[in-house]
């Protein structure tokens, strides 16, 4: 995932910010305590925001204060785990192992010698969340496969490349359960996986024309006038629409406020500011307060 998903913490109900943190670090200590150390350095709120989706709709938000390397003395409050966490922290492992792969065929030179680097270093993890996760694991790699096909090929067809990516995420939802919230979460997670993609190659727009990569809205858009901006933006605020009238139709859990905060509030803010240019010196300055 890219880290696009997440909440806007002025808009948050009262003990949002917390309960939201406190998912976050649950997930971080599922993550090293399965699959290794260095699996929490992949950690992002993309699938925190999924773990919370996930999570059961008669489960209480309980949290227990765990020390970790950045917080050894006072400690944080952490989610203390469950099916939920297990499965957002192993899919989040399998999905990095082969963006790393990907990276390692198709980066520059730099980045293949670190990919492969990382890849064979989280490697023990990758192979226990395969054996976990072998259907996510086998479409992973399909999907992505069949993504950088069309990439390779220069794809014209934004909706195509878009369609791949969402798939992939469609399939993070687990076929277990209740078929009709299993069909809902897959319905969710197809919509927001489009709209991931199609926020990615905006923001990654002028770095891949100067490095002459593929990305979907060069290729659809090779002029990106103003009119093109604004059908694209209504493409993706159509996604948007539908992952939250998908949201809409799932029991409530304990953190409805804080899914509700990211899908309506959280992800158009970050779209505008991908759109404004101001996404990246917005992620500075997070990392900065956070530090």
């Amino acid at each position: 995932m890219f880290g696009y998903v997440r909440a806007r913490e002025d808009t948050l109900p009262p003990g949002g910010w917390e309960a939201y943190q406190a998912v976050y670090c649950g997930l971080c200590h599922t993550m090293g305590r399965r699959y290794g150390a260095l699996s929490r350095n992949f950690l992002n709120y993309d699938f925190a925001f999924l773990a919370m989706l996930l999570a059961p709709g008669d489960m209480e938000s309980v949290q227990d204060c765990l020390r970790c390397p950045l917080h050894p003395v006072k400690g944080k409050a952490v989610c203390p785990g469950g099916d939920w966490l297990n499965t957002a922290a192993g899919e989040s492992v399998i999905l990095t192992h082969w963006k790393l792969r990907d990276t390692a065929q198709d980066g520059g030179f730099g980045a293949r010698l670190g990919a492969r680097g990382l890849a064979l270093a989280l490697n023990r993890g990758y192979q226990r969340a395969r054996a976990e996760f072998p259907d996510f694991d086998e479409t992973a790699a399909r999907l992505l496969a069949e993504l950088r096909g069309l990439e390779s090929e220069g794809c014209p067809s934004i909706d195509r490349t878009a369609d791949c990516f969402a798939r992939l995420l469609a399939a993070a939802a687990p076929r277990q359960g209740e078929e009709a919230r299993a069909r809902t979460l897959e319905q969710l997670l197809y919509h927001l996986g489009r709209w991931i993609y199609l926020i990615d190659g905006v923001d990654d727009l002028e770095e891949d024309r100067r490095a002459g990569r593929y990305n979907p809205v060069a290729a659809r858009f090779p002029q990106w006038t103003t009119e093109d901006k604004a059908y694209l933006r209504q493409m993706m605020d159509h996604s948007l629409a539908l992952a939250g009238a998908a949201f809409q139709l799932l029991e409530p859990n304990s953190w409805h406020g804080v899914l509700e905060n990211i899908l309506y509030s959280g992800l158009p803010g970050v779209e505008e500011l991908v759109f404004s240019g101001q996404w990246r010196e917005y992620q500075k300055r997070h990392r900065r307060n956070s530090g």
